[in-house]
């Protein structure tokens, strides 16, 4: 993935800086917006947009109307587009809500709509989503009809409760029913990335109130409206899949319990795992039952914390459909090699099978050596 320098770089804001002053040069020299492309040295991406929109505001007044004709005139160039546009879109959304009026508020979201399909306006709908979550989600309502994709997407993307980067709303996350009616115009939307939007959107949801996640997602499926329904629930449910919700399991196509089938492991090739090493193990699954039964097979591994407690991790292992009497035999290879997101601390570690949300066996191993880094 590209670093925050390579996308918010000095240059683009140079560019920014450059179509402004072409633009609109009455309305200011834009100089601090040129000048904050030497201040972004190493912060990260957040931090850039935040840096270059507070020198937006400050060219600006910050005066509303002013960097809205500015916004708008700078527009009509092409070359307004890209990662130089998630700074407008902060300054533009601190502006009108702050200015105080309704007017300046509903028009900063109009703008906030011409935006996105440069970039995107996601994160910056936060603000006005902090402000007045009601006339926002009342707004984001009527993007849903939008003919242009990207403010369709906007309506459910920007109104995640656990959106990536993004700032956080606090009332989304006491009350993600607020968000469903959004969700339930945008389903079956015919855009790909529409759809995958609604399925993060409702996997975030699926965090915070399970119940009503799965609840969304079995009247979507009671009503089919479009054959992309069953792949977006799929999608949307992964979070409470591995978690093992029954509700959710069902939905996905999951069937069969653990009266249906006769576990056996996992078995371990070796419990003492070097630093950086690689565990091993194998597993035997039978169904038991006189009916076919559909089995989610993951594999949980308890890591010792720095704490000395486990704390355990789902990890996919496969998908099976088994007749009558018939057998699975799995082997997985788990590597414990450093990454950047997880400290490996030395000690005894357990993992243990999960099939259908049940799980089954739990074995400890020894991961030994030095504390693994990255």
């Amino acid at each position: 993935m590209p670093t925050a320098d390579e996308l918010i770089s000095p240059d683009s804001i140079r560019q920014l800086a450059a179509i402004l002053q072409d633009t609109s040069p009455s309305t200011s020299r834009w100089q601090t917006v040129a000048d904050s492309s030497t201040a972004l040295g190493s912060l990260g991406l957040s931090e850039r947009a935040r840096t270059v929109g507070d020198a937006l505001l400050a060219d600006s007044g910050p005066d509303y109307p002013r960097l809205a004709g500015a916004v708008r005139k700078a527009l009509r160039r092409e070359d307004l587009t890209g990662w130089m546009i998630w700074p407008v879109t902060e300054a533009v959304a601190t502006a009108a809500t702050t200015s105080g009026t309704t007017e300046h508020f509903d028009d900063g979201l109009a703008l906030l709509a011409q935006l996105t399909p440069r970039l995107t306006g996601e994160f910056a709908l936060r603000t006005f989503l902090n402000t007045d979550l009601e006339r926002t989600l009342a707004t984001a309502s009527t993007w849903t009809g939008s003919p242009d994709p990207a403010v369709r997407r906007l309506a459910s993307e920007g109104t995640r409760p656990k959106l990536p980067w993004a700032r956080q709303v606090p009332e989304l996350n006491r009350n993600p029913q607020a968000t469903v009616p959004l969700l339930g115009e945008l389903h079956t939307d015919t855009s790909a990335d529409v759809r995958r939007s609604v399925a993060n959107h409702l996997n975030d949801i699926s965090r915070l109130d399970p119940h009503l996640a799965a609840r969304t997602a079995a009247q979507w499926m009671d009503h089919p409206a479009a054959p992309t329904t069953p792949a977006l629930v799929r999608h949307a449910m992964r979070t409470l899949v591995k978690k093992g919700d029954p509700k959710a399991l069902e939905l996905v196509g999951f069937h069969g319990s653990r009266e249906n089938l006769q576990v056996t492991g996992p078995l371990l090739t070796d419990t003492a795992i070097p630093a950086g090493g690689t565990l091993t193990f194998t597993a035997h699954i039978k169904n038991v039952s006189d009916q076919p039964v559909s089995l989610a097979i993951d594999y949980v591994i308890h890591h010792k914390k720095a704490n000395g407690k486990l704390a355990p991790k789902v990890f996919k292992l496969t998908k099976r459909n088994l007749t009558p009497g018939e057998s699975a035999d799995l082997t997985r290879r788990h590597s414990f090699r450093p990454i950047s997101t997880r400290v490996y601390y030395p000690g005894t570690h357990a993992v243990q099978l999960q099939v259908n949300g049940q799980q089954h066996g739990l074995v400890e191993f020894d991961l030994g050596g030095t504390e693994a880094r990255s």
